[in-house]
């Protein structure tokens, strides 16, 4: 008995410990995952669009909240509405893009040339950020969140063109 109470008193500490280390994780969803909390379609620019939901990924802060970014079907709008609106990308928080703020919403998401473009609901563009061109990535996906240069930056991917977000 007397071993078990110092066993379990040493198990305690610990364990209050590792609380706060699992508390503070934030997570990367992939499309399994994030498909199951995003919609079919969204709406964008007075139409509404199929969500490809096979290329979605998000991230989950250890608070509950969310950033989305999801492809779209675009065949239905004009060319120069295509050109810099590939996806949807849905925030419950305020978020950085390459050190640029974005607050929390839902906005429309595309890369061009070696930007990358948000632009409101409407279609009118709120903010430009550089976009990198990772030749050395080995699996590009039509889209994916990686982990970026440090635990609280975030790279969001179309093919091999990235750029770097984070939580303020």
């Amino acid at each position: 008995m007397n071993f078990l109470r110092r066993l379990i008193s040493s198990f305690v500490p610990a364990a209050i410990l590792l609380v706060p280390l699992a508390a503070s994780a934030q997570t990367i969803l992939h499309a399994p995952e994030a498909s199951k909390l995003l919609p079919d379609s969204v709406y964008y620019a007075g139409k509404s669009a199929n969500a490809q939901l096979r290329n979605s990924a998000g991230i989950r802060y250890s608070d509950n909240h969310y950033v989305f970014a999801v492809l779209v079907d675009t065949s239905g709008y004009s060319t120069s509405i295509q050109e810099k609106y590939q996806g949807y990308l849905l925030t419950e928080t305020s978020i950085e893009i390459d050190g640029k703020s974005l607050p929390a919403g839902a906005y429309g998401m595309g890369f061009v040339s070696e930007r990358f473009v948000v632009t409101d609901i409407g279609g009118h563009e709120i903010l430009q950020a550089r976009a990198s061109h990772d030749e050395d990535m080995q699996h590009p996906m039509p889209l994916q969140i990686l982990q970026g240069p440090s635990p609280d930056h975030y790279r969001l991917c179309l093919g091999r063109s990235c750029v770097i977000l984070r939580r303020p």
